[in-house]
């Protein structure tokens, strides 16, 4: 009933709705209601303020609620502990990853999957800052970011590799030179880029600034895939990690040009630093600690 009662509130404080979070739990709003009452009267304090509808926690509430997520976490690693010991591990992985990552992630996810069958997958796209908050608040097992990032300290971090820009040009351009190209060269071209909100995007913003130079930007767009379709079919070009070159046929749709001076910056995997991680963040780590990426990936250019 104890672990119940600690996935209620947890439930409650994702949804801040007493019929929601019972919805989520498939029990009643008032087998919910009752639990979380019981477990008030069990501690000896209110954790909810309550009137005709959920109003918040109370200031003692939200101090249970950081011990509620450290059980939840806790249990479901017990569970899993159980599980990898009959050689049956089983679960979730949660893994957050910044947009310009989402492309390789089946790199690492079927893996994971392929070595443990029983792990499911959930994936979400999120900002840096969000898969800190998350991994804090532990709602995520793994974060897929930038090391660079000085809010990194106090996790442990995981090289994957060190991602290299290029010039993503159409295919249908092979007047462009495709030896190499300055800064200035680039800026002078009609380009589709990320919005200045990702980190992506104020990298190579630096970049041109460093140049002095002003980027001819024709089109932003927060979406990776939106950015990939103009270049394919509306004759812009981009600026981007070399690891995203990873699902298109670079022998047709387009043609990735090596910049001067290069930029580049390390990606990998974080984990909040803690004595006994989970057996499922253990055996995505140690199947991330075997992966050879920076070999692909320096390769989706040497092979045009």
């Amino acid at each position: 009933m104890f672990i119940r009662q600690i996935h209620y509130l947890l439930a409650l404080a994702k949804t801040r709705h007493f019929g929601r979070a019972a919805e989520i739990s498939h029990v009643s709003q008032p087998a919910l209601s009752t639990a979380i009452q019981h477990l008030e009267e069990e501690l000896g304090i209110t954790i909810i303020q309550r009137g005709q509808r959920f109003e918040g926690f109370t200031e003692e509430g939200d101090r249970v609620l950081q011990w509620a997520r450290i059980l939840a976490q806790n249990w479901e690693g017990m569970r899993q502990a159980a599980a990898q010991y009959n050689r049956q591990l089983t679960g979730i992985l949660r893994i957050g990853a910044i947009p310009t990552t989402l492309a390789i992630t089946p790199l690492l996810t079927h893996p994971v999957q392929t070595e443990y069958p029983g792990i499911a997958i959930n994936l979400a796209s999120l900002c840096a800052e969000e898969i800190i908050r998350q991994l804090d608040s532990f709602e995520l097992d793994l974060g897929l970011t930038y090391l660079g990032d000085p809010r990194l300290k106090g996790f442990r971090s995981l090289p994957l590799y060190r991602e290299r820009y290029v010039l993503l040009a159409p295919n249908s351009t092979p007047d462009l030179s495709t030896s190499q190209l300055s800064w200035s060269d680039v800026a002078e071209l009609p380009l589709c880029l990320l919005t200045q909100n990702m980190q992506n995007r104020r990298l190579i913003d630096a970049a041109f600034r460093e140049a002095n130079v002003t980027p001819k930007v024709m089109l932003e767009t927060d979406s990776i895939s939106a950015l990939c379709a103009h270049v394919r079919n509306a004759g812009f070009y981009s600026v981007v990690p070399h690891s995203m070159l990873n699902p298109f046929d670079t022998h047709r749709e387009v043609v990735p040009i090596p910049l001067s001076p290069a930029l580049s910056r390390e990606v990998g995997l974080i984990i909040r630093r803690q004595d006994l991680p989970s057996p499922i963040q253990d055996a995505a780590w140690k199947v991330a600690q075997s992966l050879d990426l920076q070999s692909h990936f320096d390769s989706l250019i040497t092979m045009h």
